[in-house]
């Protein structure tokens, strides 16, 4: 097996991560990438004249989120691992306002946007409990 290919194609062991760290079994880091794939997709849906406008920002924003919580729950100080998750629910109100100003355009009409916004307040949600714990220890 080279690169992690065998003679069917892709291993599984490798489907995932190539690493196996502890920020891949946080409920908070599989919720974050639940709603990065969900982010993807409904920006597949918006007007090809924002490619390099809303499309973009939203993408990076997406993957913003789940970056710093994976980045984030490397950290060993508490201040370090606030900060990131800090970022992170910040990247998911950036999305959130990009969303209504998608809204309000009318991009969204007959899109099923209601499991990306589950995905958004639970994430968020997450995100407020982690910083929050972070504080208090």
């Amino acid at each position: 097996m080279v690169n992690g290919q065998g003679e069917s194609g892709p291993s599984s062991k490798f489907l995932n991560m190539f690493l196996q760290l502890n920020h891949q079994k946080l409920d908070l880091y599989k919720t974050s990438k639940s709603f990065v794939l969900e982010c993807y997709r409904l920006s597949k849906h918006l007007p090809a004249d924002e490619k390099f406008g809303m499309i973009t920002q939203i993408r990076r924003a997406a993957l913003s989120v789940h970056l710093n919580i994976a980045e984030g729950a490397s950290r060993k100080s508490e201040v370090e691992r606030k900060r990131y998750f800090e970022i992170s629910r910040s990247s998911v109100v950036e999305i959130d306002a990009a969303i209504d100003i998608a809204y309000e355009l009318n991009y969204l009409k007959n899109l099923p946007i209601n499991l990306l916004g589950e995905e958004m307040v639970r994430c968020f949600k997450m995100l407020i409990a982690m910083i929050n714990s972070a504080t208090k220890n």
